[in-house]
């Protein structure tokens, strides 16, 4: 598990570092462009050209050792300045000094306009950047993506990215590598930082792990989003040898409408393949026989619409028995926008004792019908893409987008619920205010039935043994490790939902391949 931090809280962690603990400043900056200038040194060629642009703030001082160092080795190192000098930090003029008494010229940005580069070690602005670029700055910024400079090294975030969110604040420069330092920013996790960051390399400069926890007990409420990796595998329950299929749950999986049988085979076959012990589908009739030829393993329930609206007391009887035979169930998938799917919705949610993964069409369904929030429990798990979770808040899908893990988190809080909001970069909200970014899966999953699949591994999981949040975040997690998994087999263009799941025990391996 790695932790990723808000730009709020990496500056109350060097705080922390520097006035509690005692490490200088200048000490962890010296470190930090120690790591620069190596990354630098594996991307330049020894006659390259190379620029450091840099602010006037700390992170600026970054840039200018690091180009010192380089400076020192051999290369053709120029710094670069934005902003007024005479303003800089402590820190940036002290590095500017030592580089000038070494000989380096320290110049206006302007003096690079008709020059040529070929790496840039971008330090223009670091974490902190919290409003769009204006001015000589954005001058500067739109000059140095003019020129297309082979390689561009960022110093601890790129600059324009917004640290928490991943947003360019008007304008942004793409990085091959991001430098970053102690703990990756949550801006970098997430779109379109995470693409303007390339690759990111997380350095340790002498940041003490204490410092997270003594900042998280200082600030109320100041809990650090995570991410999954290999190792946390080892989450998923095993598989005694002394057990049968009842050991392993029994999944209900209410999904599926006439002509939408697709939905409801792709969930309940990657419950299966998670490891569930029993899955039944409850649909609509029309769908029994192709069900019952694509998934033989699968028990099927099924009902008529008319039993829904006009037989309702002994549907609901019906359900309520449904309800006591299952350990998870996963509501929604291709459940179309006929009027019964309120009724069903209703039924399912007020019957329920375990619990429930609600997606597509019964998000939508709850969005037209707004009460029947009145019926989430803290074992309801939401599966929202952006266009559900816009009509489930009234916000619109530009607004979400701007902030997706604080969309999660204010609505997992607000209904005491887990909340996986599905992105390129898909977040994860607690009840209790825990956020997960994911960092696996490719942009080959981006077919229809991937999050029908996705409902699937998150109800294997539960069923298994799982408590629902955190099989909600490995399921997430599973979901992009299954997609990079069958990327590799089909390629980017070809992948379908169903090779998600045939991936999933793939993807269950540490060592996958």
């Amino acid at each position: 598990m790695r932790t990723l931090v808000t730009a709020k809280q990496m500056k109350a962690v060097d705080a922390h570092t520097i006035h509690t603990i005692g490490i200088p400043s200048m000490v962890l900056m010296e470190r930090a462009a120690l790591w620069v200038a190596e990354e630098a040194e594996a991307l330049a060629g020894q006659r390259d050209a190379v620029w450091a642009v840099c602010g006037t703030g700390n992170n600026g001082a970054d840039g200018v050792a690091a180009a010192r160092m380089l400076y020192l080795k051999g290369y053709q190192a120029c710094i670069y300045v934005v902003g007024n000098l005479e303003k800089g930090t402590e820190e940036f003029k002290a590095q500017v000094s030592i580089a000038r008494r070494l000989g380096m010229e320290v110049r206006p940005w302007t003096g690079a306009a008709d020059g040529e580069c070929c790496l840039l070690i971008d330090a223009v602005f670091g974490v902190g950047l919290s409003r769009p670029i204006e001015g000589e700055y954005r001058q500067c910024m739109e000059m140095l993506s003019e020129k297309r400079i082979p390689h561009t090294i960022a110093v601890d975030v790129p600059s324009g990215i917004h640290g928490d969110t991943g947003a360019v604040m008007g304008i942004a420069l793409k990085a091959d590598v991001t430098v970053t330092f102690g703990w990756e920013k949550t801006g970098t996790a997430l779109y379109p930082g995470r693409e303007y960051a390339g690759r990111v390399k997380v350095c340790d400069i002498g940041f003490p792990e204490t410092a997270l926890g003594a900042v998280a007990e200082a600030e109320e409420g100041c809990g650090y989003a995570f991410t999954y990796g290999p190792e946390d595998l080892a989450l998923i329950p095993g598989r005694p040898a002394y057990s049968n299929k009842g050991t392993f749950g029994k999944v209900l999986i209410a999904a599926g409408s006439r002509n939408m049988c697709g939905a409801a085979y792709l969930s309940a076959l990657a419950a299966y393949r998670t490891g569930a012990g029993l899955v039944k589908l409850l649909t609509v009739e029309e769908n029994r026989q192709i069900l019952q030829e694509r998934l033989p393993e699968a028990i099927i329930v099924t009902y008529t619409a008319d039993q829904l609206v006009s037989g309702r007391e002994e549907f609901k009887r019906m359900i309520e028995e449904q309800m006591n035979w299952a350990d998870v169930v996963v509501l929604g998938p291709g459940l179309g926008s006929e009027p019964y799917v309120e009724y069903l919705v209703e039924d399912i949610l007020t019957s329920a004792f375990v619990p429930v993964i609600i997606d597509a069409d019964g998000l939508n369904a709850i969005a037209g019908h707004p009460y029947l929030t009145t019926y989430y429990t803290e074992n309801i798990i939401i599966t929202p893409h952006l266009g559900e979770m816009a009509r489930l808040t009234g916000e619109g899908i530009d607004a979400i987008k701007e902030n997706l893990a604080g969309a999660a988190l204010e609505y997992a809080g607000r209904y005491g619920i887990t909340c996986v909001l599905k992105d390129a970069a898909t977040v994860a909200a607690g009840k209790d205010g825990t956020l997960y970014i994911n960092s696996s899966g490719n942009s080959a999953m981006a077919k229809a039935g991937s999050g029908d699949v996705l409902t699937g591994i998150i109800a294997g999981l539960a069923a298994i043994g799982m408590e629902e949040e955190q099989a909600a975040l490995m399921g997430v997690y599973l979901h992009g490790r299954a997609g990079d998994a069958a990327a590799r087999q089909t390629g980017q263009h070809s992948l379908l939902a169903s090779d998600l799941a045939h991936a999933i025990g793939r993807a269950m391996e540490p060592a996958m391949e």
